[in-house]
């Protein structure tokens, strides 16, 4: 488990590090830029559908990992939007709470004895 906190932790620090850089040269408009891409139908265009899509199943997994609950809708919708920079958190705090990588995935609810 240690393994994964610092996979999480590093993933965190450096989109963390990588967004104060980004911001403080291009500013907050991230949205026009992205979906300007996607719709050009071009290869930066085809990595933010892809990365959408990517962001899309982890926010649907958090929601169904929090049993559709409005905390879990919560979080997924946040997801959708911070990315990595919520995920790696929400997965280090999970680390702590859980025993095993396999409670981690699906829950409590979910395991099956």
């Amino acid at each position: 488990m240690n393994a994964f906190r610092i996979l999480v932790t590093f993933s965190f620090l450096s989109i963390a590090v990588y967004t104060v850089i980004v911001i403080s040269h291009h500013g907050w408009g991230i949205f026009p830029v992205f979906t300007s891409s996607i719709l050009s139908l071009n290869w930066p265009g085809q990595f933010n559908l892809d990365f959408s899509l990517y962001l899309f199943l982890s926010a649907t997994w958090i929601a169904w990992r929090n049993n559709f609950s409005f905390f879990g809708i919560a979080l997924a919708l946040s997801a959708l939007v911070i990315g990595m920079i919520l995920l790696s958190v929400y997965l280090f705090i999970l680390s702590y709470r859980v025993k095993t990588i396999q409670e981690l995935l699906v829950g409590k609810n979910s395991l099956k004895s």
